[in-house]
């Protein structure tokens, strides 16, 4: 011992017989004592000197005792003692691994088992007692801050001395015999100590000590099982002695086995004349026969690996083994445990554990203090279940916020177990506690179902539907199985999960079979890649520079070179406060100028240019101060058609390969919620893996050593997978055969039979799949999948059913798409993959050939074979089609629709977006709005409402006979064939799904002036969803339909109302609604309306685009009115006998398009007129007459043309750039003409009705007119 150590504890005082004798400077020692321990070294040396001179038991203990009236004393010894019993394991950080340091770390563990053996004392206790009750005797505004602090030492100090534990080679006691730790807790108990912490754990006034008195707490039962408690002091049930019975008679059974084997092994010969046996076909070293020198009946020992070294297991390697075993204390420390139990729960339980629970969750506590929080809650619910069952007692840890903290903690731990490896048997003791927690909470509402409560039993099955509704808890058990680590977690661990395991299973078996559906919660992560956005570079087309040149000088001429305010204040070329430098922003500020005279916004360019002249005047790069308005439209011209140095973008760290960039993706996770009908057969499949059924068979090898209610889960569980699925062939592997086997062999088969059943059967099951499979043998040595087991016992190399494989390419198939490839590309035909689809033999779709088109090396990306769009090819406008476009507009200026009249007059044709933006630089028109068609009594130019009052006869009647042919064709129904998105959503879950606008507006761009020369030109009403809404209404989802209607009918008016377009959010505020915007089948209706999808982990509605005008969205809403819809197309033409025969001929004759379009003008008309629309209400919805259907006839390649546009005028107004859109998808197919070949891609859209449809319509008209 330290010099300076030994003389401070000299000073401290001696010991005479009972009594202690302080010295006068005794407290200054204590203090010192205190300071040596602050300042020790890594191996803790003062601390071990302390504790081999005994100082705690021979000085610190008497003095409290004896002299625990000298405060500042009892103060100073309380501090010294709180850190002379801290455990080991807070003075190292840790279990050393030096050698040196594990040895000092060992001895102060010894040095603490003394100190625990010393406070194993009633006096001792007795005075902590009396000083802890005068303690809490105060009141709270007497009390002084160093009364407090005492309390807290007090309770640190209880709680050292009960952590120390046990010295295994010292207490070598059986169960029932008292050990150290039992001597200590019956001194708590004699000391009244134990009552003074129930105190603590129930006062109001005393809420600040609840996490020192749980952690007392659960020293104090450190040892003890709840069962134990509950069975002291009472007698032996007959289900216990039972089962003493059974254990009593397998020991018995083993006994009489081992006795019998070892008569049989005695040879009737001498151990001296053994003799010498060759074991003929088992090969030695030599390529000889065995030679063996041993009795005869010994020989089914035999084994090559006899007499070698056992191969040492790496330490990484070895299994994780359990901690220490639990053992019995006296009965009289276990009745006044069970004492302890009973007042707990009655009066403590409930409201210590809701303290402990919001510190947790306020994180007030330290770190893993919620060990003890789980702890406490499987043992105290685990007594109560056995203690004659009370809900009330444990009601606070009873709820679904238990299990979520629970299944966090869980969660939680097994993160930290995989990144902390160092630290990953802790992590892995703690997740076995949140396990048990977790198996205890199940177990109690288990309980509350066999209550005779109906308040009880209905609170259980609350509990139940929560958590089987929550995907997290269903997942659970399968994550931990698959992810379970015998390196790692020990066998006790699995063998909990496997028991818990077994427990959800039955309580969701059983809540599955009194409901006829049961819906859960989905979650779908899925996975989208950020593509970085490629800058567009100028057009630098001198065509184009050339026309757009024109417009903006004319613009500008137009306006008289005068600037509005708004423009003029709305420029900056200048930015102080930026870090690009004068020079830069003036480069800068000349592509600007570029940049706006591209996009044709002449006042912005001009208004620029002056801005800029007056920050930099120098050098006149921006024109002399007095430059006249003519210089400065000859300056812009030389801008635009400049070539100016732009900034490149910032490059990307990708390897450049002969088709271009690849750019790095980066994946972002969206996770998706939703609803489903839970089906349980369907969710024990997803045990049916490998992963799971390997911790089943590892810890079926330990069948002798488990519970019998253990090797019950586990044949359960294995039972389901082999009979209610019928993959018994999943266990079909050597190391279950061996357990089997074992199992068996077993001299005390008889108590597992339960296992012997199940082992016959898996067994008698694999002799039959042997004697048709002569592969069976060696697959025992692999784990399988489900696919390995269809294979293995259906046969190797057939499909699935429904199994989507690919089907090969042969050689013959591949020599003839060389051929005909090669034609094609020599022929120079615009699209070869188009031109050969119809050539081959067999039927193959375009993605098909493509792919194998690069496969072969014909091509070196799909990028060349991309589908192109038809245009017009027609940019610049000549001085005729000016002259020709003005003489049209002032001949169509007053009619109702001056665009569409205009453009069925125009020679060259444009689209509408062209010849609206030719009108506007002409100063024809100074707003689109003018281009507007005109409603009858709509007011106008602008787009009137869409709902009608007033009664249906007065509606039918304006429909028939106030209407022109123009204006009736215009409210016709577009409709747009149902593309089917499905094989793409498959193929590519990154590609943009296609709305109606979209796909409309490509046919009617591609579709060039051919198209406008037999169409009536507008813009369809709204897409063909009958059969979708068919489909919605009959799975009850008329309601929602009604809603979406609304929404949009209102969107459309406060659009028209305000003339500001933003989208518009859909937010269902009923429970329908919210269903039905979660449903697949909506969705896809959704999609086809032209509505938008939430673009990202931020939003989380559907929205209505800013892009669709009022009249686009009343021709949504109109084609989601009311009405009888045909699952098989929509709704059928009601057309008169005449007329409808004059139109199937029509068809069938393919007769001029003049006649037809006036044949079907008249049919419909009279349809209007014999069934006139439903009256309306004022809170119905309004409905549009759906009843007309487009005539078309047979193309000469036996395809359908439509003969007249679906998209109507008077519901859409397409004004911008229809050319200007980019297919981006490569995989989608291009609209091109509508004429197509009947051998087409089934990819490609058509937009008429069949013949055969309208031939039945006509049908039924005639059987109307009969009636």
């Amino acid at each position: 011992m330290n010099c300076e150590v030994l003389a401070t504890c000299s000073a401290l005082g001696y010991l005479e017989g009972e009594t202690y004798h302080k010295e006068a400077d005794c407290l200054e020692s204590v203090k010192d004592l205190i300071r040596y321990l602050r300042h020790e070294d890594d191996t803790r040396d003062i601390r071990q000197q302390l504790g081999a001179g005994h100082i705690l038991q021979n000085d610190l203990l008497p003095i409290i005792s004896q002299h625990g009236g000298d405060k500042p004393l009892f103060d100073a010894c309380i501090r010294l003692m709180v850190n002379l019993t801290q455990p080991a394991l807070l003075c190292f950080g840790k279990v050393p691994d030096d050698p040196a340091l594990r040895h000092h770390f060992l001895q102060v563990t010894s040095y603490l088992q003394a100190y625990k053996e010393a406070f194993a004392s009633e006096k001792v206790f007795g005075v902590l007692s009396e000083t802890l009750y005068n303690l809490l005797q105060l009141d709270w505004e007497q009390r002084q801050e160093e009364d407090n602090l005492l309390v807290e030492r007090i309770l640190l100090l209880v709680r050292n001395v009960l952590h120390v534990p046990a010295d295994p080679y010292e207490e070598k006691n059986v169960d029932d015999d008292a050990s150290v730790h039992d001597k200590l807790l019956w001194a708590v108990h004699m000391s009244g100590f134990d009552d003074l912490v129930k105190f603590l754990a129930s006062a109001q006034s005393e809420q600040q000590w609840c996490m020192h008195v749980l952690e007392v707490v659960s020293l104090l039962f450190r040892d003890q099982t709840p069962e134990a408690l509950v069975s002291a002091g009472h007698a032996r049930s007959a289900q216990e002695k039972s089962r003493d019975l059974t254990e009593l008679e397998v020991l018995r059974q083993k006994e009489q086995a081992e006795k019998r084997s070892r008569t049989l092994q005695r040879g009737t010969r001498h151990s001296r004349f053994g003799g010498t046996y060759v074991v003929a076909g088992l090969k030695a070293v030599g390529n000889e026969d065995v030679v063996y020198h041993r009795g005869i009946h010994n020989f089914k020992n035999y084994s090559h690996d006899a007499g070698k070294a056992v191969r040492r297991v790496p330490k990484r390697h070895r299994r994780a083994r359990d901690s220490e075993g639990q053992r019995r204390s006296a009965l009289n420390v276990r009745l006044f445990l069970r004492e302890f139990c009973v007042d707990f729960l009655e009066n403590c339980y409930n409201h210590l554990m809701y303290l402990v629970k919001e510190g947790l969750i306020r994180e007030q506590a330290q770190q893993h203090d919620e060990t003890y929080f789980l702890w406490a809650l499987s043992f105290f619910m685990a007594f109560n279940r056995g203690n004659g069952f009370r809900a009330d007692l444990v009601s606070e840890t009873m709820s679904i916020r238990a299990f979520h903290f629970i299944e966090r903690n869980v969660t939680n731990y097994y993160e930290m177990m995989l990144t902390d490896r160092k630290e990953a048997t802790s992590w892995s003791r703690r997740m076995h506690l949140a396990l048990k927690a977790y198996q205890e909470l199940l177990l109690t509402v288990n309980e509350m179902d066999r209550s005779r409560d109906d308040t009880i039993r209905q609170s259980s099955n609350v509990i139940k539907s929560n958590i089987f509704y929550m995907m997290e808890y269903r997942e659970l058990f399968l994550t931990l199985l698959r992810k379970y680590d015998e390196t790692k977690q020990p066998q006790s661990f699995l063998r909990d999960l496997v028991e818990s395991t077994h427990l959800f299973l039955r309580m969701l078996e059983r809540f599955c079979k009194g409901r006829n559906n049961l819906m859960v919660q989905k979650k779908k992560v899925r996975k989208r890649r950020n593509r970085p956005q490629k800058k567009s570079t100028p057009e630098t087309d001198p065509e184009v520079l050339e026309e757009t040149w024109k417009i903006v000088s004319e613009e500008l001429r137009a306006a008289g070179f005068q600037l509005s305010a708004g423009v003029t204040e709305a420029v900056v070329p200048f930015d102080a406060a930026s870090e690009v430098s004068l020079e830069d922003q003036r480069s800068q500020t000349v592509v600007r100028v570029q940049d706006a005279l591209m996009a044709r916004l002449g006042p912005e360019a001009l208004g620029l240019l002056r801005a800029a002249r007056e920050v930099w005047p120098e050098g006149d790069v921006f024109g002399p101060a007095d430059v006249e308005p003519e210089d400065e439209l000859e300056l812009l011209k030389q801008i635009l058609h400049a070539t100016l140095p732009r900034s490149a973008p910032p490059e990307v760290p990708a390897e450049e390969d002969e088709d271009g960039p690849e750019y790095e993706e980066e994946e972002l996770e969206s996770v998706q919620v939703s609803e489903t009908d839970f089906n349980f057969l369907d969710f024990i499949k997803r045990f049916a893996q490998p992963a799971i059924v390997r911790p089943y068979v590892l810890l079926l090898k330990t069948y002798s050593t488990n519970s019998p209610h253990t090797n019950h889960c586990i044949a359960r569980m294995l039972h389901r997978l082999a009979v209610d699925l019928k993959m018994d062939a999943l266990l079909y592997q050597l190391s279950v055969f061996s357990a089997f086997n074992r199992i068996l062999s077993d001299p005390a088969a008889a108590a597992y039979k339960e296992l012997g059943t199940f082992a016959k059967f898996v067994v008698s099951r694999f002799l039959v799949v042997a004697a048709r499979n002569d592969k069976a043998f060696v697959e025992l040595l692999f784990w399988k999948n489900v696919g390995t087991v269809h294979e293995m016992t259906e046969g190797y190399g057939k499909e699935g059913d429904g199994s989507k494989t690919k089907v090969a390419w042969t050689e013959e198939e591949e020599e003839e798409l060389r051929s005909l490839f090669m034609e094609q590309r020599d022929s120079e035909v615009p699209d070869p993959v188009e031109a050969l689809l119809p050539l081959l033999g067999t039927t193959r779709s375009r993605r098909q050939v493509v792919v194998q088109l690069v496969h072969m090396g014909l091509v070196e990306s799909a990028k060349q074979l991309k589908k192109h769009k038809v245009g017009t090819g027609i940019v610049l406008w000549t001085e005729q089609q000016e002259d020709e476009l003005e003489m049209l507009y002032e001949e169509f200026k007053d009619s109702d629709d001056v665009l569409g009249n205009m453009l069925r007059k125009t020679t060259a044709k444009r689209s509408r977006a062209r010849v609206v933006d030719k009108l506007l630089s002409m100063g024809l028109v100074s707003e689109r709005r003018q281009l507007y068609k005109k409603r009858s009594g709509g007011g106008g130019g602008g787009p009137r409402k869409t709902a009608a009052k007033g009664s249906g006869k007065s509606s039918g009647k304006s429909s028939g006979n106030s209407m022109t042919e123009e204006d009736f064709l215009a409210d016709l129904t577009g409709e747009v064939a149902d593309e089917d998105h499905e094989e793409e959503e498959e193929g590519s879950s990154e590609s943009d799904e296609e709305t109606f606008e979209e796909r409309r507006e490509r046919v009617t761009s591609s579709d060039g002036g051919a198209r406008r020369r037999t169409q009536e030109p507008g813009v369809g009403r709204g897409p063909d969803v009958g059969p979708m809404l068919h489909s919605l209404k009959q799975e009850g989802l008329a309601g929602p339909l009604l809603w979406l209607q609304n929404c949009l009918n209102r969107t459309a008016d406060d659009r028209e109302e305000d003339n500001l377009s933003q989208p518009v959010p859909l937010v269902p505020l009923s429970e329908d609604n919210e269903d039905a915007m979660e449903k697949r089948s909506f969705q896809k209706l959704l999609r086809k309306l032209g509505l938008r999808a939430p673009a990202n982990e931020q939003e989380t509605f559907w929205r209505i685009p800013e892009r669709l005008s009022p009249a686009q969205l009343r021709g949504a809403a109109a084609a989601l009115a009311p009405g009888e819809e045909l699952p098989a197309g929509g709704p059928e033409p009601q057309e008169g006998e005449g007329e409808g025969e004059e139109v199937g001929e029509v068809g069938e004759a393919g007769a001029s398009s003049h006649e037809q379009r006036s044949e079907a003008i008249r049919a419909l008309l009279l349809a209007r007129k014999r069934n006139p629309p439903p009256k309306e209400t004022d809170d119905s919805p309004p409905v549009e007459d759906r009843s007309a259907e487009t005539p078309v006839t047979e193309s000469p390649h036996g395809s359908r043309r439509s003969k007249q546009e679906k998209p109507s005028v008077k519901r859409r107004r397409v004004l911008d750039d229809e050319d200007e859109d980019e297919d981006e998808d490569e995989d989608m197919a291009s609209p091109g003409p509508l004429v197509m070949d009947s051998g087409g891609d089934s990819d490609r859209e058509t937009v008429a009705a069949p013949a055969k449809r309208r031939r039945q319509a006509a049908l039924i008209d005639e059987d109307d007119e009969d009636e």
